[in-house]
């Protein structure tokens, strides 16, 4: 997600296999996340250049291809988090907000003929927690998901909705949480 190249290589290689390119999924993301009293700076880019700058990449891999074979879609996984800020996670927040606003500038200049859709998931069961460098932040994040979280195939499915609906059909965004989630 961080080299463009790669991303143009991935869909270049997926439009000669098969012929064309119907979804670009970006579900890439980092959360490192602490306390901005931190000052994990090299943490605030490394966030920043996957979460934001790496869905711009796929953007820029996949827009010319859905715009010559007439449509498409975008899918792109923000979080919760595009919707609040919480302690400890201002900047990931202010990525996964950023996400969800170039998601909303995409849909009204894609025209049409390609979708986007944003799916924002809440506590899943993933590793999320492991990354981030401050302990405190760690174990709270991990005692919370094992409290609450539900299974990453909860936000297969929701990808899968937005994907089989008609082509003249856009959902736009989708929010998937535990049910014990705030």
């Amino acid at each position: 997600m961080t080299r463009p190249a790669d991303l143009q290589a991935l869909i270049r290689l997926a439009t000669e296999r098969f012929g064309r390119l119907d979804v670009l999924v970006s579900n890439a993301g980092v959360g490192p996340i602490s306390p901005l009293d931190d000052l994990r700076t090299g943490e605030w880019d490394q966030m920043v250049d996957v979460n934001l700058k790496g869905v711009l990449h796929g953007i820029a891999a996949a827009l010319p291809v859905f715009r010559a074979q007439g449509g498409g879609q975008f899918v792109t996984v923000a979080s919760t988090a595009a919707f609040g800020v919480v302690p400890s996670m201002a900047v990931y927040a202010a990525t996964k907000h950023a996400v969800r606003a170039l998601c909303e500038g995409l849909r009204q200049e894609a025209g049409e003929r390609i979708r986007v859709t944003t799916v924002s998931p809440g506590f899943v069961d993933t590793e999320f927690a492991g990354a981030s460098s401050n302990p405190a932040v760690r174990e709270t994040i991990e005692r919370r998901r094992d409290e609450i979280a539900i299974p990453a195939a909860a936000i297969a499915r929701a990808i899968a909705f937005a994907i089989e609906q008609p082509a003249d059909v856009d959902v736009n965004e989708i929010v998937v949480r535990p049910t014990a989630q705030a």
